[in-house]
């Protein structure tokens, strides 16, 4: 009678230590199945036959079921080792509690309770395992020694000499059921988050390299500017020392004057250069305002104004590709929804730093909320033909995939007009101390 589910490892960046298990939602379903599966149990139990109590039973059923309606507000994120962890322990926990009500290790369904650890071994770090397995032996040895043992009506249908067989031909049914089920499940997810994943995985690596070929330009620039100072001046006094010693020789000062304007040209584009280099790795914090302008950056002009935060009024952060990737998606869809507007908000109190994007599109749909970020999911209508249409949802998937993986925590949902997206960091893991990277080349005198 008794089901437990499984769950499955995604590595979600490269790099990354740690599994990361999959989706709550995933997990949540598995577990409707399994409770399926165990009604299904109790339904045969009682065709052949048996008696048992029946109260407790459906009892702990229901429990299994009132924790999957309590953990569907949670919605689509995705869960920790150690939640998984747990949730394999409260599934081992109510196989036991049901073999305990009828029959122990006699009962058929009792080799499910492997289910667990085998999860586990498959999961989770070695810690979790080592716990998942102690408790799924001495859950054995108590189903073992104390368990209910199974009466079977003498008037049944079925010949007292067959309920074990048609306890195991239903055991092996619902079974085969219940893991055909899962596999699909899982397999159609990790397709789904393997191709989203490998998105993810291009669009960060092209922002790690921008910010590295940023850094470079920025060396340079730094680095040049100290001797092209030095020509400037030697330059300056070279022309006046040669006005002075050889005023017939016109031929010389032009060649100076080339030098000058060569050397001004070069300081013109070492300023640029500097621009260019704002992406450098050496430039690890700046402002929460000039990190959300710079995410930003791509989508202006795209038809929504984007309303970003004063500089002055938000914190110093880091400056992550990751962070900046994630924070860019989330504003492409506002845009993407957006009647006119999109706007920005940063705040910040001693604990935790937030931002929050909002559009005034159409919103999310009520009814899909728990399920955003979840790959290869939208049906929020354009906002300039207000017609519905089915995407990937690709760009949501990935900024909550990094943007978790920074620490954040984000809660979708709907404001007075249009969507909100509110993503919220310990304080501790994102904020930096103001610094300059390099220092400032000397001024160069005109």
């Amino acid at each position: 009678m008794p089901f437990g589910f499984v769950s499955r490892r995604i590595d979600l960046l490269p790099g990354q230590p740690g599994p990361e298990p999959i989706r709550l939602r995933t997990l949540i379903l598995l577990r409707w199945v399994a409770i399926a599966g165990q009604l299904a149990a109790v339904g045969a139990a009682l065709l052949i036959g048996a008696r048992f109590a029946l109260v407790p039973v459906l009892g702990m059923i229901g429990v299994a079921a009132l924790l999957n309606v309590f953990l569907s507000v949670a919605g689509a994120r995705r869960v920790t080792a150690r939640e998984v962890a747990w949730q394999l322990g409260f599934d081992l926990a109510q196989v036991a509690g049901l073999l305990a009500f009828t029959g122990g290790l006699e009962n058929p369904f009792a080799l499910l309770l492997l289910a667990p650890v085998t999860v586990a071994a498959t999961t989770l770090p070695l810690r979790h395992l080592l716990a998942l397995a102690a408790a799924t032996l001495a859950m054995v040895t108590l189903a073992a020694l104390f368990a209910q043992p199974l009466h079977f009506d003498p008037a049944a249908p079925v010949p007292l000499r067959q309920p074990l067989l048609v306890g195991h031909w239903f055991a092996i049914v619902i079974g085969a059921g219940f893991f055909a089920a899962y596999a699909r499940l899982v397999a159609a997810e990790v397709s789904a988050s393997e191709d989203a994943l490998f998105a993810a995985r291009m669009a960060l690596e092209r922002e790690q390299r921008l910010q590295h070929l940023g850094g470079v330009v920025a060396a340079a620039a730094h680095e040049l500017g100290t001797p092209l100072a030095t020509i400037k001046l030697i330059s300056s006094e070279l022309a006046d020392e040669l006005a002075e010693a050889l005023p017939d020789r016109p031929d010389l000062a032009e060649d100076v004057s080339l030098l000058r304007q060569s050397a001004d040209r070069c300081r013109d584009i070492l300023k640029s250069m500097g621009g260019a280099g704002r992406d450098d790795l050496l430039i690890r914090s700046a402002p929460l305002a000039e990190v959300l302008a710079e995410a930003a950056a791509p989508h202006q002009g795209r038809g929504a104004r984007i309303v970003l935060p004063a500089q002055e009024q938000t914190p110093m952060v880091q400056r992550d590709a990751a962070i900046i990737h994630g924070l860019r998606n989330l504003i492409q869809n506002a845009v993407d929804f957006a009647d006119s507007r999109v706007t920005i908000l940063a705040g910040d109190d001693r604990r935790e730093i937030w931002v929050t994007v909002c559009d005034d599109g159409p919103g999310f749909p009520p009814a899909l909320l728990p399920r955003i970020g979840s790959p290869f999911l939208t049906t929020r209508p354009r906002a300039e033909d207000g017609r519905g249409y089915e995407g990937m949802g690709l760009g949501l998937f990935i900024a909550k995939a990094l943007l978790e993986r920074s620490g954040a925590r984000l809660r979708f949902g709907n404001g007075a007009r249009g969507a909100e997206v509110t993503v919220t960091w310990p304080r501790d893991l994102i904020e930096a101390q103001s610094r300059a990277a390099l220092g400032q080349n000397p001024e160069i005198l005109g």
